[in-house]
């Protein structure tokens, strides 16, 4: 366990560091995310307001705080994509990495994890500024932000761990561009990324329950910006805890399987 921590530390250390040391680009990369939510969020707002005031439920102020919010949940969803999986791949730079005593997860979670650090820092003001400029209604309490906190490292975890398994399928084929598509698609209608869920028709919402993706977007967003009981909030950490547990059975069990089939391809 000892040299896991001291790994995990050191590769947080180094992708914090490079993070401050590129600080213009990273501040650069953090406002071109904003582009997509902002374009939500006045589209949604606009219709709210000439809808009467609100659209299922939502205002003006609680499409502000929805997407607002969003922008840091997104940013904590970026994550070692197929794509990566398949350079590695293409390029030997796999050979290198198994010649190593850790499998190559740990160095995704911890070096991305890392830049996580320095993307909540950079989201503060941003979010501030966003706030002056829309007018958010966001209800603060000790447990949304407790409960918000876990949520968005929880989303960021269960969507490694699919990642990481769709990656997996480049040990058969070096294209996974159709596979990941596929998955993205789904994502966009079953997560909460494009419109809050409770806008989604009622069969969407009740297939989202049972999938991955509401837990990653849509929970962590409502986790803050809802009003969600302490029931509701604690049953949502608990589904992320849940489809962690599948995505790291499923790593594993595919790693082994998909290993054997390995051979790198030049470039």
């Amino acid at each position: 366990m000892k040299k896991y921590f001291d790994f995990y530390v050191s590769m947080v250390k180094i992708a914090i560091i490079e993070q401050f040391q590129y600080s213009v680009a990273t501040a650069f990369y953090m406002i071109g995310m904003l582009v997509e939510p902002i374009i939500y969020l006045v589209v949604w707002s606009t219709i709210a307001r000439q809808m009467g005031g609100s659209v299922g439920g939502y205002t003006a102020g609680a499409f502000a705080t929805y997407y607002i919010v969003w922008t840091l949940v997104r940013n904590m969803n970026i994550v070692f994509t197929p794509y990566g999986w398949e350079g590695r791949i293409k390029y030997g730079q796999l050979s290198m990495m198994l010649m190593k005593p850790i499998h190559p997860i740990h160095n995704d979670v911890a070096y991305l994890g890392g830049m996580k650090v320095v993307m909540i820092a950079m989201w503060v003001p941003i979010a501030v500024l966003l706030s002056l400029f829309f007018k958010p209604t966001l209800e603060v309490t000790w447990l949304k932000v407790v409960v918000f906190f876990f949520a968005i490292w929880g989303a960021y975890l269960i969507r490694t761990m699919l990642l990481s398994i769709l990656g997996l399928i480049t040990f058969w084929t070096t294209r996974v561009s159709a596979v990941f598509e596929l998955y993205f698609g789904l994502e966009l209608i079953l997560s909460g990324r494009l419109v809050p869920m409770s806008l989604m028709p009622v069969w969407v919402q009740n297939v989202s329950v049972y999938l991955p993706f509401k837990w990653t977007f849509f929970f962590p967003i409502q986790a803050l910006a809802g009003n969600m009981s302490t029931a509701e909030l604690l049953g949502g950490l608990g589904m992320q805890v849940v489809w962690i547990l599948i995505g790291l059975v499923g790593l594993n069990l595919f790693w082994k399987i998909a290993v054997r089939e390995y051979s790198a391809v030049g470039g």
